[in-house]
């Protein structure tokens, strides 16, 4: 989290287009000690990817609110929510190697037991992981805003996508979105808004819970004078 390379899109005409894709694999440099945690941490706080639905609650061993996060960048915020909110269990996806061992890392080095690891795209593991109803929450912070206007087809959270996630969300359940980019939070409120499912906790714009930590990035930018915009959403039917 707090960079801007989570969720991207491949750069192919429409009509190849397999489906909506969350990024565009990264490799990376990995650490030494980011390959260790992934080596010895990965059975234990690690899913892989299967094509058909998974139980959540047993993934975690019970039946507490299911978090789902996409784009977690090196996880340090995903581990400080999950400290602060330790009630509520967290299923991370990424696809950057080193944010991957970075986040097991942290796992370990904070004892933190409430975070389960997927390196994966997470548009697949919503379609067929995820059964219908059993997410509590959403959580998709500093999404890659893409601010060519060219690109813009290339956003995440975008009508389609988001389509694709509702059914996974209890009723009463919430998305929880960040942007530093102005003209994405637009875009974002104009989206959320369009479903009657949903309904808006704030006016417009909601203010930072506080279950989300400040990152580095984001503070860097505060100094700079650049806005951040968090938007919460609940599932109303």
């Amino acid at each position: 989290m707090g960079n801007h390379n989570e969720q991207q899109t491949p750069d192919i005409p429409e009509e190849h287009k397999r489906s909506i894709r969350s990024f565009v694999l990264r490799q990376g440099h990995m650490t030494a000690a980011q390959q260790r945690a992934i080596d010895t941490m990965w059975p234990q706080f690690g899913i892989d990817y299967q094509n058909s639905t998974f139980d959540l609650n047993g993934a975690f061993g019970r039946g507490n609110p299911k978090v789902l996060e996409i784009g977690f960048g090196m996880g340090v915020a995903t581990v400080e929510i999950a400290k602060r909110l330790p009630e509520k269990d967290f299923l991370a996806i990424d696809v950057h190697g080193p944010g991957v061992g970075n986040i097991l890392k942290l796992i370990e080095e904070e004892k933190v037991s409430n975070i389960r690891v997927m390196r994966h795209d997470a548009v697949e593991v919503v379609e067929h992981m995820l059964a219908d109803g059993s997410l509590d929450g959403i959580h998709i912070f500093f999404p890659d805003p893409w601010h060519k206007k060219r690109h813009h087809k290339r956003r995440l959270i975008q009508a389609p996508f988001v389509a694709k996630l509702l059914p996974k969300l209890k009723q009463g359940g919430y998305i929880h979105l960040a942007t530093d980019w102005e003209e994405y939070a637009v875009q974002m409120l104009e989206v959320l808004s369009g479903f009657d499912e949903l309904e808006n906790t704030a006016q417009d714009y909601a203010p930072t819970p506080d279950y989300r930590p400040e990152t580095k990035f984001e503070a860097r930018g505060k100094r700079l004078g650049h806005g951040v915009w968090d938007l919460v959403f609940k599932r109303i039917k």
